[in-house]
């Protein structure tokens, strides 16, 4: 296109500005025909919200190119990253991108200048406070996506638009406002319920941004706060007082070198961090290899990747081949009364591992044909021979299976290790193990509704108004000597984020790069929801594995002597799988 620039660009006369939507692709269509015909500018915003309509758009733009565009002619495009937008378009487009930076520090600087200094310096005392703390929180939000499921359940599109309507809202409720008392509880809402909790969709990440903004919002932030929550003594940095614009950037300035503190976690998160990133650029150097290595010495070294795949296809099938659970006849051995909520629960997780062990004896055999030659390799075959090869689990394994985070091989011992659970029971199918590993059940809410069905039977309640209620004892799965009498035994929980102290029975703070630490067994109770809330309590969210959501399981109760919130922040979870 041409270098000549309109003299002067106007809405609606020689720009045109269409916000993508439903109904707006005839909209945007006839502008681009305008623009083209006459040398207008037309922006298109949000292109990725139509995918199937940027295809059309391509095609008009491969018209455009073809035809003499007018030399003033120019298109711009929005879009956030999207696999719907054409290739052709990217191929043809001049492209920028605008990311929140990187760091703490980077991201302080950028939402404060969000605020022009003659308007800052407007603003009451106590409004400066109060927006320094939120130009804070905004950047912890967008930080904290960096540590992964121990940041957030999910990742949020937090923007400068969210920061500059928080503010506007600050605004309209202080400026002019001779009132002595500041509404935190209605600016805590609007904040983390409706400006950024209009993002959040996971209740657990709500709690976290609701913490956060307790600890910002309150009446000792137009004093002096610390701007590290629960760092207790091993970092600092206080708010700053109320005073120029200047002042403020030069405190910006003064921010300690970043940690984990920063957001309320432990520093073994930033170990988490470093090391996700460090497994992207080997499995990218993985993936750019074709997965060839293998040092001097390694018997693999000088294999195929077919020959790996076969001997890996035998040993697996040599493991389960002979395996199966008759649930049919149990079943039939036992009365309706010896039938009971635990029995339900282990006899689904028999018939469970049974068609698991079903689809992979069939698909295993069916490849060994197909390695003799005596079958022919389909696609769906070649995959799972990739998978031995690789070390990964065939798509079939993962969707019959439990959740996962495990490389085959580690995965293989763990399948053993719940084969066994359920064959021990299967042996005295009446009576269930004295303490049950649920962290090797497919279905761990099962068990956890089991007990809530006998707490309905024995007191007559109704199964949806209880809930499971967890004590830690301060025994191992083998000092345990009978069944409990109120509830259940269970183990195989690893906690996240913190540690138990079984001396004083309570949370503490992880030791030095331990990124989990065993728990001792746990007593589950059902009872009745209560809704006075203790603050020796932390409600811990319980996960099968580490990537956390989808694979929720239940909210545990642990006892703490710091703040509930403190772990809070720190993303302190259980864990049933860890994966080592």
């Amino acid at each position: 296109m041409g270098k000549k620039r309109p003299e002067g660009l106007t809405l609606g006369t020689n720009y045109w500005n269409v916000a993508m939507g439903q109904g707006q692709d005839v909209v945007a269509m006839a502008k681009l025909d305008i623009g083209h015909r006459e040398g207008h500018w037309v922006m298109l915003q949000n292109i990725h919200l139509m995918p199937k309509w940027c295809v059309e758009l391509e095609k008009k733009l491969d018209v455009f190119a073809i035809e003499n565009s007018h030399p003033n002619f120019r298109l711009f495009l929005s879009a956030d990253p999207s696999k719907g937008i054409p290739i052709g378009i990217l191929e043809r487009s001049i492209k920028l991108t605008n990311e929140p930076p990187q760091g703490m520090l980077a991201n302080l600087r950028r939402s404060f200048a969000l605020f022009p200094k003659e308007d800052f310096e407007d603003k009451d005392a106590k409004v400066k406070s109060i927006l320094f703390a939120l130009c804070h929180f905004h950047s912890l939000m967008l930080e904290r996506k960096k540590f992964g499921p121990m940041g957030y359940n999910m990742m949020y599109p937090f923007s400068a638009g969210d920061l500059r309507d928080s503010a506007q809202v600050l605004y309209n409720y202080l400026e002019g406002s001779s009132a002595v008392k500041i509404p935190w509880d209605d600016l805590r809402y609007i904040f983390g319920e409706i400006m950024y909790g209009g993002h959040i969709v996971d209740d657990w990440d709500r709690r976290m941004s609701q913490k956060y903004l307790l600890y910002f919002m309150r009446d000792e932030l137009l004093d002096e706060i610390d701007m590290i929550p629960y760092a207790e003594g091993k970092l600092s940095w206080p708010s700053p007082q109320p005073a120029a614009h200047e002042r403020y950037l030069e405190h910006i300035e003064s921010m300690p070198a970043e940690s984990p503190l920063f957001f309320g976690m432990h520093p073994n998160a930033e170990i988490n961090f470093r090391t996700a990133e460090c497994d992207k650029v080997f499995d990218l150097l993985t993936m750019l290899t074709g997965g060839s290595g293998g040092g001097e010495g390694d018997d693999d070294a000088s294999m195929s990747p077919m020959a790996i795949a076969q001997m890996t296809c035998d040993e697996i099938l040599e493991e389960v081949n002979e395996k199966r659970f008759p649930t049919d006849d149990v079943s039939r051995g036992m009365t309706d009364d010896d039938k009971g909520p635990y029995q339900f629960v282990f006899l689904q997780e028999c018939e469970y591992m049974n068609a698991l062990l079903y689809e992979m004896v069939k698909g295993l055999q069916e490849l060994q044909l197909g390695f003799k030659g005596e079958l022919t390799m389909s696609e769906n075959m070649e995959d799972m021979a990739q998978c031995l090869y690789s070390e990964k689990l065939p798509h079939w394994w993962v969707k019959l299976g439990f959740a996962s985070t495990r490389p085959l091989k580690s995965w293989r011992v763990n399948l053993q290790e719940r084969y066994q659970q359920l064959d021990d029971w299967i042996n005295d199918p009446l009576n269930i193990p004295k303490v049950v590993d649920i962290s090797k059940l497919f279905n761990p809410q099962s068990y956890l509704t089991a007990i809530k069905q006998i707490c309905c039977q024995n007191q007559g309640l109704e199964l949806d108004k209880l809930q499971v209620f967890t004590e830690v004892t301060k025994k191992e799965p083998k000092q345990i000597e009978g069944q409990c009498k109120d509830g259940a035994y269970v183990s195989g929980m690893y906690l996240e984020g913190a540690r138990w102290d079984m001396t004083s029975n309570s949370l503490e703070d992880s030791k030095p790069k331990e990124m989990f630490t065993a728990m001792p067994v746990i007593t589950c109770k059902a009872g009745m929801a209560s809704e006075k809330a203790d603050k020796n309590i932390y409600i811990c969210p319980t996960y099968c594995v580490p990537t956390r959501r989808p694979y929720f399981v239940f909210a545990a109760q642990l006892r703490t002597k710091a703040p509930a919130d403190k772990w809070v922040l720190a993303g302190v979870g259980m864990i049933l799988d860890i994966g080592i």
